[in-house]
């Protein structure tokens, strides 16, 4: 008996021995699971004490230098508010073309895209896109009186039109898919070349966001007039989201939470109302991965 006594101890023992080991050895990996969430480069550079750089382009009412780069737009107001949520106000506005945000935010020439970036699945290969915020669709710029008649993409093959529109924009993708001829797509840096070029009768029809059309139109003082939306698709309509590179997921984590407590505010409404943005805007419970799966 004595013996058998002295074993099932021993047993215990080991058996305590054991489970402290596997407890501990669980919190190291806990505690290094937290220190790889905080080793994103962003999470770098902001211990580092360096600003938090926003890249957008030239595109009102969504993202658009003011004087001084001021980061102006909805897209800009939107995260600025989140960032200062998460008690970040140490930012800086990264200007560039459209067609540079994506490869500038891999090359680390900023931190996040603020631009008013429709989620596309081939976007979605590059970049990691926050929770959406908000909804929009596309229309056309046409000359005043929409003198061929072109409302959608199957006008424009119709018609045999040229259709311009900005490189990169999901609209060329969208051109293409309805059957667009190449030869009949003119793609250039911007608004500002989209306006020109309908003006001037280089293109029939300008593709852009329903938002960026009336801003334009109202640019365009009567030249130009905006086709209606709801003409095209409904598999057009886009949800926006906040650009982060693939390797800070834990700043996006933490983006996203404070996202989702901002969006829709009363604050956040009073932030954006002046860039045009309504309630009719917000995304609902609309997820980042189902639209990157179906758009």
């Amino acid at each position: 008996m004595f013996i058998n006594s002295t074993t099932r101890k021993s047993k215990e023992k080991v058996k305590r021995t054991l489970q402290r080991s596997l407890i501990l050895l669980a919190v190291s990996v806990f505690c290094l699971g937290v220190g790889m969430a905080d080793a994103g480069p962003l999470m770098d550079r902001i211990k580092a004490g360096d600003t938090i750089r926003l890249g957008f382009a030239n595109e009102v009412p969504w993202a658009y230098p003011g004087e001084g780069n001021k980061p102006l737009g909805f897209a800009n107001a939107i995260t600025i508010g989140v960032l200062k949520e998460m008690g970040y106000e140490n930012y800086e506005p990264v200007v560039t073309d459209w067609g540079g945000l994506i490869p500038g935010l891999k090359a680390n020439r900023f931190d996040v895209i603020t631009g008013g970036m429709y989620i596309l699945n081939s976007r979605c290969q590059n970049v990691a896109f926050s929770e959406p915020i908000g909804i929009f669709g596309d229309a056309f710029i046409v000359a005043k009186g929409n003198p061929k008649g072109l409302q959608n993409y199957q006008d424009i093959v119709k018609k045999n039109a040229v259709f311009v529109t900005g490189a990169g924009f999901n609209t060329v993708e969208a051109a293409k898919d309805e059957g667009v001829p190449e030869k009949n797509i003119m793609q250039v840096p911007g608004m500002t070349e989209i306006l020109a070029a309908v003006r001037s009768g280089r293109a029939d029809a300008g593709g852009l966001t329903y938002f960026s059309a009336l801003n334009l139109a109202k640019e365009a003082g009567g030249a130009i007039e905006v086709t209606n939306p709801s003409a095209l698709p409904e598999k057009y309509l886009n949800w926006v989201g906040i650009g982060f590179r693939k390797e800070d997921p834990d700043f996006l984590a933490k983006f996203n939470a404070a996202l989702k407590s901002y969006l829709g505010s009363e604050k956040m409404l009073k932030d954006v109302a002046q860039y045009g943005y309504t309630k009719d805007q917000l995304p609902g419970d609309m997820k980042t991965e189902w639209v990157c799966e179906n758009r």
